[in-house]
Order: structure tokens, then C-alpha cells, then sequence
């Protein structure tokens, strides 16, 4: 890949240079993980935290990190705000657990970072969801008043000199919460890379899964050769579609877009976002913004291109094609200030149709487990998938392997060229829906049917449990 995410880009140029490790000839491990990204790290670094002598090799068709996990927004978010979606997927014992260890998990992945001197940008700061237009104001109330019922609620609401955190006047409401932050996720990701190695874990990179035999022991074929392992882990997310084409239909691929500024502190200042709180509105294809400790602002917006058969389409691997999108977002929030900007980049979000992750068996064999489904909440989420995984490789802990993510049926999209159409249609009324709103204007009627279609798209959720 010639063209680098800006975060990849700045994580790789700070790497001593080191040799590639090559898949040895005749290798044999306990357990072979695909995907180097954070749910095969987490899920690597978690296996051998338990079990020392197992032996456990990540293959990566490219350098870890080059996937989606180095070139997302570095958004920490959990699932608090999803509480009755939730609910109604896994019961209410499983999404309470849930919810209390993706609150835990901010400040276990912070924690970790800081044993393991991993310097990555993490700043537990907390997370601020608003309003940025009328029409948003209350969006949040259902989700609340669940967390309210069951006295999970971590969310207050903002001053007005608390709003102001927010850095932007666009911002009419927000609310806050101490269990969120920023990160830079390349550097997360190699850092994650060098502590599994140090573990032991056998890091295999520029090594492409190719096919599997099920037979016991499992034979994998790849680019550089054959292995053999005991248990195998389909840990690609956005790829997984294309590797196991059962999956084709039970994710979306959609591009998550950003754009970052050259570094400007002293705009960073005025604006009061010279801290590491991640800042989401509350739209169904959400802005997000946050800043960096070197003084740069990012911003990223969702749901923009829809990936024909959810193939990894080449636009993942290039300079956004929506920057001109990107530009009107920086403008309604930051009007009035010059932005600079350093770069713009895209990544692949697999969109579940509940809109969480999946884990399971693939084929029912009891030895080939795979994840998937993140929809663009990889950190946090990604590691509480490596505790679902590494659960089910060990048989150790029910209540991660019967936490309802587990071997449930998938809901299915509909076939091609219905899905790739209807996503654009419902994408487009969704945009002119929600344009209309941020120029206090009334949606048309027929834009705000089609909006609805969008399910779980939001990251706040719409729906009570009434």
C-alpha cells in the first residue's frame, strides 16, 4: 500500500527499522490468529496472560495496524449509550455486564499502557456526546433513562461552561462522561504488536491467509507457506466477508472518513479542546472530533461509501473522496477559524445489522472461531471481543463465552444490487434530513421514513424498551 493514514503513517516513522519474521518451515501452534490488528493483539496478549506455554502466532497480510484498527478515528466510546438495544439483543443480566466492562475497559486499556510504556496518545478525558442542531436535542433521553433504571448512568449534563469543552458553539447540549477518551490507534496497535511478541506470541507479517483444511489438527495455507495449529481465529473484521463468504450478507462495509489539521495549539486553546475528550454529536452518520497532544484536530464522519459485495474496495487504501464532506463538517462546528489541514484518509467500518459485534464458531466446528461486526467501535470493543475470544479458546469463563454475543443467529442484509442501492438511498435522505435540520428547516416527510430504515446506525440509541 503506497498511500498511509496519517495515524499508521506517524505510528511506522517512529519504529526502529527491525527485520521481518518469516513463517517458519513446518510451524506448529496452538493457536493461529489472523489479523494483527487490535482484536488479534488483545486476544494474542490475553491467551498468553492466562496460559504462558501456549504457543500463539498472529499471521498479517500486512503490517500490523495497516487495517482498520491503525486508521480509525481513536474515538474510546462504550456501549452505555446502546443500553436498550442491547438489552433486547442479549437479555439484561448480559447487557448490564456489558455495559459495566466497557466502561472498565477505558481504564484498563489505559492502565495498560502505561505498565507496558506504551506511548500512544491515551488520554482517559472522557467523552462528550451533544446537539449540534434542534432537531437533536433529547436523542439521548431514552438511553439515559435506561441507565437511570437499572443506576448504570455515568452521564451528566453539561453546564453551559462545561459545553464549552465541547469547543464548539455549534453545540447547543451535551452531556458527559468520565469513562471515554482519545487515543492514536497505529501507535496502540505496534505497541500492542511489540508486548505480544515479548510474550512470546509469534508475529507474522506480510503473511495472507489463502484457505484452511477443518481436520484436526487444523492445516492453514498461506503466502509463505503452510501451518499447522490446534485452534484457529478469524480475527479481520472488515475482511471477513471476503475470507468466509457466509458472512457476505451479515455485514455492511461501509467508510468512516477523516480529516486532521497541521498542528495549530494556539486555535486548539481558543477553542478550549486542549485536552483528549472525544466529542460525537448525536446525527445518525455521527461527527466525531477530538485533538491530539501535539495540538492537530482531527474529525471523522461515517456512513459515507457503501462497498459493493462488501469487498475491500481499493477507496479504503486512499486520500478520502469525501473531503469536500469533511470541509463543510469542520465549518459547521469551527466557523471562523483557519484549519489547515494535514490529510484526509478512510477506513472500512463492518456494520452488523444490530449494530454490535458477533463471535462464534465458524461452521459449528469447535476449534475455528471468528469475530466480527464492530461498526465502528473498534477500541474499546475490540478488547472486551479478545476477553469473548480468548474465553472460548481456554473454556474458562462463562460469562464471557454465554454474554449473548456468542453463536447467535445473524440478522442477514438483503442480496446485491438491493443492498448497495438501498444503502445509498437510505444514506442519501438520511443526509438531506439531516442538512435540512442543521438549517432549522422541517425534513421532508419521505427523508424522514427512509432515515428510519437505518436501524442501528446511530451510535445513540433511539429506541426504550416500551
Amino acid at each position: 500500500m503506497t498511500y498511509q493514514p496519517f495515524w499508521f503513517d506517524s505510528a511506522i516513522n517512529e519504529e526502529a527499522a527491525a527485520p521481518f519474521h518469516l513463517l517458519p518451515q513446518g510451524h506448529h501452534t496452538d493457536v493461529c490468529i489472523i489479523g494483527g490488528g487490535f482484536t488479534g493483539l488483545w486476544t494474542a496478549i490475553n491467551i498468553k496472560q492466562q496460559h504462558p506455554t501456549k504457543k500463539v502466532t498472529i499471521i498479517e497480510q500486512g503490517l500490523c495496524g495497516q487495517g482498520a484498527s491503525g486508521r480509525n478515528g481513536g474515538a474510546m466510546l462504550t456501549w452505555s449509550t446502546k443500553l436498550p438495544s442491547l438489552i433486547k439483543l442479549v437479555g439484561l443480566d448480559n447487557a448490564l455486564f456489558l455495559v459495566k466492562q466497557s466502561e472498565l475497559a477505558v481504564h484498563e486499556i489505559s492502565a495498560f499502557t502505561k505498565e507496558q510504556g506504551i506511548e500512544c496518545d491515551c488520554r482517559i478525558d472522557g467523552c462528550f456526546y451533544t446537539a449540534s442542531n434542534r432537531a437533536q436535542l433529547g436523542l439521548l433521553d431514552n438511553a439515559l433513562d435506561c441507565l437511570d433504571q437499572f443506576k448504570l448512568n455515568s452521564w451528566q449534563k453539561c453546564t453551559a461552561e462545561q459545553l464549552l469543552q465541547t469547543g464548539s458553539k455549534q453545540n447547543f447540549h451535551a452531556h458527559f462522561s468520565a469513562h471515554g477518551g482519545s487515543i492514536q490507534p497505529a501507535k496502540l496497535v505496534r505497541g500492542l504488536k511489540r508486548v505480544a511478541q515479548q510474550m512470546g506470541v509469534d508475529v507474522i507479517e506480510h503473511c495472507r491467509y489463502i484457505q484452511h483444511h477443518d481436520h484436526e489438527p487444523i492445516n492453514v495455507t498461506t503466502n509463505q507457506g503452510a501451518l499447522v495449529c490446534n485452534t484457529l481465529i478469524f480475527a479481520v473484521n472488515a475482511w471477513l466477508p471476503t475470507l468466509q463468504n457466509q458472512f457476505s450478507r451479515s455485514v455492511v462495509l461501509v467508510s468512516s472518513d477523516m480529516i486532521i489539521t497541521k498542528p495549530i495549539p494556539d486555535v486548539l486553546e481558543q477553542l478550549k479542546l486542549n485536552h483528549g475528550s472525544a466529542i460525537i454529536d448525536s446525527r445518525t452518520f455521527v461527527n466525531y472530533y477530538r485533538s491530539t497532544s501535539d495540538g492537530r484536530l482531527m474529525l471523522g464522519k461515517g456512513g459515507n461509501f457503501f462497498s459493493y459485495g462488501n469487498k475491500v474496495h481499493p477507496k479504503f487504501d486512499q486520500p478520502s473522496h469525501y473531503k469536500k464532506l469533511l470541509d463543510s463538517s469542520l465549518a459547521h462546528f469551527f466557523k471562523g477559524h483557519e484549519l489547515p489541514i494535514e490529510r484526509t484518509w478512510t477506513g472500512p467500518s463492518d456494520r452488523s445489522a444490530t449494530g454490535f459485534p458477533f463471535f462464534g464458531h465458524l461452521n459449528a466446528h469447535p476449534h475455528v472461531l471468528y469475530a466480527g461486526g464492530y461498526s465502528g467501535n473498534g477500541i474499546v470493543q475490540s478488547y472486551l471481543g479478545a476477553k469473548i475470544l480468548s474465553a472460548m479458546v481456554l473454556n474458562n469463563n462463562p460469562q464471557w463465552q454465554h454474554c449473548g454475543l456468542v453463536n447467535q443467529p445473524l440478522k442477514q442484509f438483503p442480496i446485491e444490487p438491493i443492498r448497495t442501492a438501498g444503502a445509498y438511498i437510505v444514506r442519501n435522505a438520511i443526509r438531506r434530513k439531516e442538512l435540512a435540520e442543521d438549517l432549522n428547516l422541517q425534513p421532508h416527510k419521505i427523508d424522514c421514513y427512509l432515515a428510519k430504515l437505518s436501524g442501528s446506525a446511530a451510535k445513540v440509541d433511539m429506541q426504550s424498551l416500551r
